[in-house]
């Protein structure tokens, strides 16, 4: 009960305008990483709603199956295609796909991430712990966004990245693999920023707290800490799509970014 409270405060209830949506989002073809559970399913679900075609990227077949089943329910149509992120022979065939189909990318949505929570002292023998998250949160990306550039162009459309907040605090330790490598593609953003907007492509970035995924159910770290749902994650993702702003983040969070830039040097000391 106190967390539901806390959470309510942290995260307040948005609202979207279903006609505004429907006008902007009716047709648009919107291509969506990580979209077989969590904060992807959960975009990929909202967005059906307004018929769209979706193009649905992530690892498991029987689960972007489930999420196509949605769309088709809701009178939007869905393409799949199973890839492993990790891999970039197969990012390739990805690019391949889309290209070989002469697909059009309205909005690509840069959702697939590994959240990794561990130890300098345990990270020694595990070089891979850091290969890895760098090429689903960064490589990976990267390579994408680089590719569909040019059709993201001819529609004047949109990259979303789905960030999170910790890339805008100070380092903290146990999470030099997960923070380095999502602001290492924060950064590659924003310095594209001005460029893609002559090229007639939006950036935006949304800055998310902690959200109950999947992904963070294996660290008791989180069992008893607010967390925003993937559902409230999803809603301010297609705000920001819709609205004028470039990038999202919660209503809080200029507390500790400003306490963060004024404590540094404690914050390293300690």
């Amino acid at each position: 009960m106190k967390i539901n409270w806390i959470e309510n405060i942290l995260y307040p209830k948005v609202f979207l305008n279903r006609r505004k949506a429907t006008k902007y989002f009716q047709g648009k073809t919107i291509l969506i990483t990580g979209a077989s559970e969590g904060i992807g399913k959960a975009c990929a679900t909202l967005l059906s709603k307004f018929q769209v075609h979706l193009i649905l990227v992530a690892r498991s077949q029987e689960k972007l199956e489930e999420v196509k089943a949605i769309a088709i329910q809701n009178n939007s149509t869905a393409s799949i295609y199973v890839t492993d992120l990790y891999q970039e022979q197969q990012i390739d065939q990805l690019i391949e796909y889309i290209h070989a189909r002469q697909m059009t990318i309205d909005i690509l949505i840069s959702n697939a991430g590994k959240s990794i929570h561990r130890s300098l002292t345990k990270s020694l023998p595990r070089y891979h712990d850091f290969t890895r998250t760098n090429m689903l949160n960064y490589l990976a990306p990267v390579k994408l966004t680089l590719a569909l550039t040019p059709l993201l162009s001819q529609q004047k459309g949109q990259i979303i990245n789905i960030s999170a907040l910790n890339v805008l605090l100070p380092p903290a330790p146990h999470w030099a693999a997960y923070q380095a490598s999502k602001t290492a593609f924060d950064q590659y953003c924003r310095s594209n920023q001005s460029e893609w907007k002559k090229m007639n492509v939006k950036l935006k970035t949304v800055y998310l707290p902690l959200v109950k995924t999947e992904m963070i159910a294996p660290n008791d770290l989180y069992k008893n800490f607010p967390a925003m749902q993937s559902s409230e994650a999803a809603l301010r993702i297609i705000k920001l799509i819709l609205g004028t702003g470039s990038y999202s983040r919660p209503w809080w969070s200029p507390f500790p970014i400003t306490i963060g830039f004024f404590i540094r040097k404690i914050w390293d000391k300690f």
